[in-house]
């Protein structure tokens, strides 16, 4: 895995919202079910943290270069394929693991998970607006 702190805190948080969802969905026990929904509004809150961030610094970087959506939010031509790769790899599996442990299990806190892609996408926006390339303005 890459050194890149932004890739790594996606990896870990996806991974860590996989775990806990799937226990929750299998186990249905109580103690197990509420860590998750503590894990994936924690994540949430995280996601929506990042959106902001990813605006004010887009803003900023837009006066100077031209930045597009796709490569803001898909890092369609603004990253390297090894960090493009696990960035929406993570995205990807946070949106199938929300879908099926809610639909598993639904009307119960698992039903929470879904809140969590926004984590996902928060975080591949960041590192765009931060790091991405993006041609220069004229």
């Amino acid at each position: 895995m890459t050194a890149d702190p932004i890739v790594r805190a996606s990896v870990h948080g996806t991974a860590t919202f996989t775990v806990l969802a799937v226990l929750a969905a299998v186990s249905d026990a109580g103690p197990v079910v509420v860590v998750s929904v503590v894990v994936d509004l924690v994540l949430f809150a995280a996601g929506c943290l990042a959106f902001v961030a990813t605006l004010l610094r887009a803003a900023d970087r837009s006066r100077r270069e031209v930045l597009s959506l796709p490569g803001i939010w898909w890092l369609s031509g603004s990253a390297p394929a090894g960090i493009r790769r696990p960035l929406l790899v993570a995205l990807g599996v946070e949106i199938v693991v929300a879908l099926v442990t809610a639909s598993v299990r639904p009307f119960t806190g698992l039903a929470f998970g879904v809140l969590v892609p926004v984590y996902g996408l928060g975080l591949v926006g960041l590192w765009a607006a931060r790091m991405g390339t993006f041609p220069p303005r004229v």
